[in-house]
């Protein structure tokens, strides 16, 4: 039962009582598995480019921007650093006081190759009496970790990641914001300007805003680009409400406890964009300049095999809304929806020609999205693979483990030896092939979201995830998958990350 005040507080977020009701019902039958039919390989799904396609793909991009179109870079930044320190907040909470874990003693005996040690130095200097070196000398390790975590310090422990430093350069330290605004400027500009959108938690938008505005200027003059820079929050509308154990609301003192639904939320600030092509990227996968070559390189050949398969599907469409098309026609659109998007339907044959039409414009008027995969190092994650979607079709899904039927023996094998990784590196086109823009949150496949187990002052709760941005959010889009190399996946996912070479 809902009290006036529980209305009033949904009234606020945009939320309403069917919603809630869902949700609700959503925790007591849980989500279904998905059918799978095969792990996506390079025999069977998977797009692996000879030299001379890349540099075709890369041709193509550049042509395509040249034209003036609108192109974002879209980067999840919202989250919080904490998990990154989750070793070094253990560490101050130990019995010890000395490093004792191999982490431990990797972090103090790299320290001074972090980019952020001049400011830790500086912190303790001002708040020790004492710098880095002169502490650990004396055994205060711990103040050392304190001053980079805590807000008397450096306060990295609560500040989310695109602000920490991470890479070192003559002319001083890059966060992440900075490291995607310089890959906006190499591959993302159009006619001399690149848009760039940030999702941002409310708490440090101010610190996002304030940091750009330094900043820009330094990289407009040093690449010689506009760079129009937005933000947005998760909506409160995509909050989910959080279940007791017996899948009741969860309250706090009388309150409705409302969650964030996760990455997935962000389809709705994805669907918010008014551009044509949309790069999405992880806000801690970024590398220093000396190393940005390949990522430039595959981002630009992402884009190209997009605009080459995005101007295939307009073609088609154009053809059947002419009217003027043979039945060869429609068997070259069956190939071209079966092979190149591959989008498999088993009764394709039984179907006549009329009702072939209506399914092949459903399937080539969809967004579109091309996803760089990468080989399995034993990442954790999501893997691509080939699907049952609720219409019966096969299609390319990337899908994470909370996804698959860990009691099936064969699904469990599939995503065991599966042999490339998701390392969340997609090119969307979100526009159809009369110029308007797909409403995203129409192509959302709602039974793949999570429920987790969580607690809050002490009681156990049920929170629910919505369907995530990269997986079921994109469930009912064209999906093509594109091998890249190793070498343009450098998550930050430790603080140590930042010791290992491609971070220096």
């Amino acid at each position: 039962m809902l009290t006036a005040e529980d209305k009033a507080l949904l009234a606020a977020k945009g939320i309403t009582e069917g919603q809630i009701e869902a949700q609700l019902e959503t925790f007591k039958k849980g989500f279904p598995f998905l059918k799978l039919k095969a792990a996506a390989s390079l025999a069977n799904g998977i797009l692996a480019l000879s030299p001379e396609k890349v540099k075709q793909y890369e041709e193509t991009w550049m042509s395509y921007k040249a034209q003036g179109r609108a192109i974002t870079k879209f980067v999840p930044a919202s989250g919080a650093a904490s998990r990154m320190f989750k070793n070094m907040f253990e560490f101050l909470d130990a019995s010890y006081d000395e490093p004792s874990t191999e982490f431990e003693k990797a972090f103090f005996a790299g320290i001074h190759r972090f980019a952020f040690f001049e400011d830790l130095d500086a912190a303790c200097l001002k708040n020790e009496g004492q710098g880095v070196d002169a502490l650990m000398a004396a055994g205060e390790y711990k103040k050392v970790v304190a001053n980079m975590l805590q807000a008397q310090g450096l306060n990295y422990g609560q500040l989310p990641k695109g602000l920490l430093k991470f890479h070192r350069y003559a002319d001083g330290a890059r966060t992440p914001v900075e490291e995607h605004l310089v890959e906006a400027a190499l591959y993302a500009a159009s006619q001399g300007k690149a848009e760039v959108h940030f999702t941002v938690s409310a708490e440090h938008k101010a610190l996002f805003k304030a940091l750009v505005e330094e900043k820009l200027p330094r990289y407009e003059k040093q690449f010689g680009v506009t760079l129009h820079v937005t933000f947005s929050e998760q909506k409160p509308s995509t909050d989910t409400v959080a279940a007791t154990m017996d899948n009741e609301p969860f309250r706090v003192g009388g309150k409705l406890l409302f969650r964030p639904g996760g990455h997935g939320a962000l389809i709705e600030n994805l669907n918010d964009l008014q551009a044509d092509i949309v790069f999405v990227k992880n806000i801690d996968n970024v590398v220093p300049d000396r190393l940005k070559a390949d990522t430039v390189s595959y981002k630009q050949v992402l884009a190209g095999v997009l605009v080459e398969l995005q101007q295939r599907a307009f073609a088609y469409l154009r053809k059947l809304d002419s009217g003027d098309y043979s039945h060869a026609d429609i068997e070259e659109i069956i190939r071209f929806v079966q092979q190149e998007l591959c989008c498999r339907r088993e009764d394709v044959k039984d179907l006549e020609d009329a009702e072939l039409v209506i399914y092949l414009r459903k399937k080539l008027n969809r967004p579109m999205r091309v996803c760089g995969v990468v080989k399995n190092v034993g990442e954790p994650g999501g893997g691509p693979f080939l699907a049952y979607n609720s219409d019966g079709t096969v299609s390319l899904q990337i899908l994470e483990s909370s996804q698959i039927d860990t009691q099936n023996p064969e699904y469990m094998a599939m995503f065991k030896n599966g042999t490339h990784f998701n390392p969340v590196d997609l090119v969307c086109a979100v526009k159809d092939y009369k110029g308007r823009k797909f409403n995203l949150p129409d192509y959302v496949d709602r039974n793949t979201g999570f429920i987790s187990y969580k607690s809050k002052s002490g009681k156990e709760l049920k929170a629910l995830e919505l369907p995530g941005l990269w997986n079921g959010a994109m469930s009912d889009w064209n999906t093509v998958f594109v091998e890249v190399p190793l070498s343009t996946f450098n998550p930050v996912k430790t603080v140590n990350d930042l010791l290992r070479e491609q971070h220096q």
